[in-house]
């Protein structure tokens, strides 16, 4: 058998680490020969080292020196934002699994396609603020993009042999987060620790702090959009607390297809790396008899206004997606770093969106500059913030 190769961008972070769980598994048919990190060049080398990756990437120009020392011969190392979209055009690469975390993982997709890769994505941001780019740059050259949020995999599962004609509306589900069936609690008041506590699943602090807010399910409806062409009036979030069932497809004559399974991310990440086949998996079936009652909600979208300016963004087109990501990064950070209330993440959101001027049809340039205005302009409005001018947000 004839390995596929493979590319992991983001292999420190927690869907990278699944992802190489994954390959391991299926050593006999995944070859891992990249891996690539922000900073974290240890975990890199070592993981390399023991899968026999020869080339590694570190974003961070100071951790890819160190890391460049330590490595053993016969292993390459690309340095920063540079060597990330080197590693994503390597020669005889089948495939680039992208789990970088942000608008670091823009330019390596882009450059992916661009060459033709197949990419595994789970990096929001890209098709967030790039989706028009991205998905054009698929048509030409011929690249498929392979979901891998258990939301979106089970969608592009549930269509798989679909007549696109006949989809009615896509329904993305969400767990909620910790706060969707807490009405009492003061969102002015929530602490890091406890708007990182998710009932279901474990992933990485910025995540786990937009599923609280639903800006999660607000990034996952544009990608829906761009992933499967479908119109944002027809894509609909429902709140499933027991997160078994990951999305459904509404079809023409009133039919939905669901795809049901256990909250680990190893099945989606698997999906998108052996697609078309399956293959077994080291993970426990569903006990469909032991299940329970399973429940759905429609979201509250006055407790959780990210949902309405994920939707506006897309509205608007252009740069606002890009401008309402960048500020949703930057507002998750700073209540990360205990600089704001909770609640002012969605605020400063909304502030940074009023404040930009969309350009419509932007290049990757004028993405990118969208980006950091917006992520200064969040950091401008949240000091002011910080220091109490709370009502002084213009």
């Amino acid at each position: 058998m004839v390995k596929r190769r493979l590319v992991i961008l983001g292999c420190s972070g927690s869907i990278g680490q699944n992802a190489v769980r994954v390959a391991e598994s299926l050593s006999d048919e995944i070859q891992v020969v990249g891996l690539a990190v922000r900073s974290n060049w240890r975990s890199a080398l070592e993981t390399a080292v023991r899968l026999g990756a020869t080339h590694v990437a570190v974003e961070q120009e100071a951790a890819a020196r160190q890391c460049v020392a330590a490595a053993p011969p016969g292993l390459r190392v690309h340095s920063g934002p540079a060597g990330l979209q080197e590693l994503a055009t390597l020669e005889g690469v089948d495939l680039l699994l992208c789990a970088i975390v942000g608008m670091a993982g823009f330019a390596p997709v882009l450059a992916a396609v661009e060459a033709g890769r197949d990419v595994a994505l789970a990096t929001k941001e890209v098709l967030v603020a790039g989706g028009a780019l991205t998905t054009a740059a698929c048509r030409l050259s011929g690249a498929r993009l392979l979901p891998v949020d258990s939301e979106h995999s089970a969608i592009f599962q549930c269509l798989a042999g679909a007549n696109r004609a006949e989809v009615s509306k896509l329904i993305l589900t969400a767990s909620g987060g910790p706060f969707a069936n807490r009405p009492d609690v003061d969102f002015d008041q929530v602490g890091c620790a406890e708007a990182l506590r998710h009932p279901r699943w474990r992933m990485g602090r910025k995540i786990t702090i937009d599923s609280a807010t639903l800006m999660n399910k607000g990034l996952e409806l544009i990608e829906a959009h761009w992933l499967f062409d479908v119109p944002m009036d027809r894509i609909e979030v429902v709140i499933h607390p027991e997160s078994i069932v990951h999305s459904l497809v509404e079809f023409v004559d009133g039919s939905v297809l669901a795809q049901l399974g256990p909250t680990d991310m190893r099945l989606a990440i698997q999906y998108a790396l052996t697609w078309p086949q399956r293959r077994s998996a080291p993970v426990p079936p569903l006990r469909i008899g032991q299940l329970g009652a399973l429940h759905f909600q429609e979201p509250d979208e006055t407790r959780f206004p990210c949902l309405r300016l994920a939707r506006e963004a897309a509205r608007q087109g252009g740069s606002m997606p890009a401008a309402m990501n960048a500020a949703n990064e930057t507002a998750v950070q700073l209540f990360l770093d205990e600089a704001i209330p909770f609640s002012a993440i969605w605020r400063i959101i909304e502030t940074v969106m009023e404040h930009h001027t969309v350009v419509l049809n932007p290049g990757v340039e004028e993405i990118l500059e969208t980006d950091r205005w917006a992520r200064e302009e969040a950091r401008r409005v949240g000091t002011r913030w910080k220091k109490g001018d709370r009502g002084a947000t213009s």
